[in-house]
């Protein structure tokens, strides 16, 4: 059984408690406007082109299998030209580029290598309480090959003596079914919620919201550890409205979350689909970063519903 991960974040702090190491799975159910690792939404291969790393050697032109890749003309802009209908994803360019210009978004890992990349970090777990986080993409979009794999790494450390601490990262966009066979094990959850309004979401996420809080709640009368964490966007979902309406769903479950982390909007995602060769936030939909009174006013509205928020 193969894993396909697009990224793995070493020594991260921001993913789970202690020194964490993420796995990034390719394929996400959802297509936020904002999304911030758009090469991870797509389930297949991604070739991501950077052409201020190309010296126009032409070495990927010349080992193309399909001929997909041409150099521009003398004096014309743009870099290497690809050409979509003819490219298979195979990944030779990127592996005969000199300088990186081209890459290949995703590797397929078996849980045995996942595992041995886990160990590696060991130490690092032990000293901080931390453990391995899967993220995305979505780590549920993978279906039921999840479950093995949180079977496996758990088991694997407890032959080598130790406990790991599993996280899963996840939109909950997933059958209830899986989100259920996934209790008891993950010792923790980061649950990502975009917007209460469910047009609002599909608009802005391109599925609409009820399985993510049916999901939720779920969770919650199952004792589930979570954390929720919110895409905080000026133009989207940083309204009065609809934090109030979050706020008093929180608090409606049987369990509340650790708390509820904002995080301010940025736009790194926008350089990656040019890279991708694809449109970030097509539709122009008008979005910004919240100031700082901006996210004092959504703790406020959270601390009157009894729900722990920060920014």
């Amino acid at each position: 059984m193969m894993y396909r991960i697009f990224d793995i974040k070493r020594y991260s702090i921001n993913d789970g408690p202690g020194i964490r190491i993420t796995f990034f799975f390719k394929g996400c159910p959802l297509s936020c406007l904002w999304c911030h690792n758009p090469e991870g939404i797509s389930r297949t291969q991604t070739r991501m082109y950077t052409p201020s790393k190309c010296i126009l050697c032409g070495a990927c032109v010349h080992f193309c299998p399909s001929g997909a890749l041409s150099v521009p003309r003398r004096g014309a802009s743009g870099g290497i030209r690809c050409d979509a209908s003819r490219c298979t994803l195979c990944g030779k360019c990127a592996e005969v580029c000199p300088t990186k210009a081209v890459e290949m978004a995703a590797r397929s890992y078996t849980a045995e290598q996942i595992y041995a990349e886990i160990a590696k970090e060991r130490p690092f777990f032990e000293s901080s309480g931390g453990g391995v986080t899967f993220s995305g993409g979505e780590p549920l979009y993978q279906g039921e090959p999840i479950i093995p794999l949180l079977d496996f790494i758990s088991e694997a450390a407890a032959r080598d003596g130790y406990t790991l601490h599993r996280t899963l990262d996840t939109t909950l966009f997933a059958p209830e079914s899986l989100v259920r066979e996934t209790l008891g094990r993950c010792e923790l959850y980061l649950v990502d919620l975009k917007h209460m309004d469910s047009a609002v979401h599909r608009r802005c996420c391109g599925v609409p919201n009820e399985p993510i809080l049916s999901n939720l709640r779920v969770l919650t009368e199952a004792g589930a550890d979570y954390i929720i964490r919110i895409p905080y966007i000026i133009g989207v979902n940083a309204d009065e409205a609809n934090v109030t309406a979050t706020a008093a769903f929180l608090s409606s479950l049987p369990r509340l979350p650790r708390y509820v982390e904002l995080l301010p909007y940025h736009d790194i995602g926008k350089s990656k689909h040019s890279r991708m060769g694809t449109v970030y936030n097509p539709d122009a939909v008008p979005m910004s970063a919240p100031s700082e009174a901006d996210l004092q006013a959504a703790v406020d509205i959270f601390a009157k519903y009894g729900v722990p928020s920060k920014f």
